[in-house]
């Protein structure tokens, strides 16, 4: 049966501080379990595991069961976005022909609590048999699993996030956090650039953040308003009237930029500013501009920054190419 409006208030109001305190004993447990893998656990085998990753020439076979396997599924596939082949195979697949994938110059990962999980062991057993290195990821490295394995890693959680410590919590984000830490070493460990990402993720919004230029998005040609450093104040409302930026890049006689003048100028100089005066008078000199070869984040981090609408841009030879607007970024996801 549905609570009224008022009796849903007067519990919540009753039970707030309780609410608040049972989810700030969760986070408070999971990031005693992330400092101490932090302490304890990135270490002489952490760095025996990147080293065997690095100079292997096969693929990282992801594995667990459960929550674990859950888990491995997220850790294969930030490895292969970031530059290390993997893949996920659930051990009780393994028993039905996904064996098949595992080739004696992979590794295994195999991510399991207890290290007794009887689906996870099996497939150790048999990985061993066909002479594939196996390493472990486990909170308990006296488990049968350290039999079967080559590297044993203890992620060292004490205890779930709660009091009868059954819910995985406390161990599957350690087991997430040192994931992510393995991945992202590797990544730099192999000079994985923001540039090879970005074609491996070329149809996600952050692909689009590192992939596109600023001349992939920047207008140009009748879209670029722009006129000489001898021209009128009336000369370039008209220009910027017809583009409808609010905006105008001035140039000299080699069309390199000079200034730039904008509505914000018109009004903050209202009553002082005659449509015959020479646009020199009231532009601003030396502005910022981005390049057309840089990022168009870049561009998006200036114009945020600077809380402007538009920004002017350059070639090698600083002579006005195009000019970037708020808008365009906007619709390109990057606010």
């Amino acid at each position: 049966m549905a609570l009224s409006s008022q009796n849903t208030g007067a519990i919540n109001k009753m039970n707030e501080k309780k609410i608040i305190s049972y989810g700030r004993e969760v986070i408070q447990s999971e990031i005693e379990s992330l400092r101490r893998l932090l302490k304890k656990s990135i270490d002489k085998n952490f760095v025996k595991l990147v080293e065997m990753i690095l100079s292997s020439n096969g693929k990282i076979v992801m594995s667990g069961v459960g929550k674990s396997g859950i888990i491995a599924q997220k850790i294969s596939s930030t490895l292969i976005s970031t530059g290390t082949p993997s893949i996920f195979i659930h051990p009780v697949e393994a028993m039905h022909g996904d064996l098949g994938m595992i080739f004696p110059n992979d590794i295994l990962i195999l991510l399991s609590n207890s290290g007794n999980t009887v689906e996870t062991n099996r497939l150790a057993s048999i990985a061993k048999k066909k002479k594939t290195m196996v390493v472990a990821i486990t909170n308990n490295d006296k488990s049968k699993i350290r039999s079967f394995s080559d590297l044993i890693i203890n992620t060292q959680t004490l205890k779930e996030a709660l009091p009868d410590n059954i819910v995985p919590t406390s161990s599957t984000t350690a087991m997430i956090a040192f994931g992510d830490a393995l991945a992202i070493t590797l990544m730099r460990m192999r000079g994985y650039s923001s540039d090879d990402f970005a074609k491996n993720h070329p149809g996600g919004n952050l692909g689009r953040l590192l992939y596109l230029r600023v001349s992939d998005i920047m207008r140009t040609g009748r879209d670029n308003p722009v006129i000489k450093i001898n021209s009128s104040v009336a000369e370039a409302i008209r220009v910027m009237s017809i583009t409808s930026l609010g905006a105008v890049s001035v140039v000299d006689l080699k069309n390199r930029l000079l200034g730039f003048f904008t509505d914000g100028d018109i009004r903050r100089k209202f009553g002082s500013i005659a449509p015959s005066d020479l646009i020199e008078k009231h532009m601003t000199k030396n502005p910022v501009s981005i390049k057309n070869s840089d990022m168009a984040i870049k561009a998006a981090e200036i114009i945020e920054r600077m809380k402007i609408d538009n920004l002017p841009v350059v070639d090698e030879r600083g002579r006005v190419v195009g000019i970037v607007d708020e808008r365009d970024l906007i619709k390109e996801g990057m606010f």
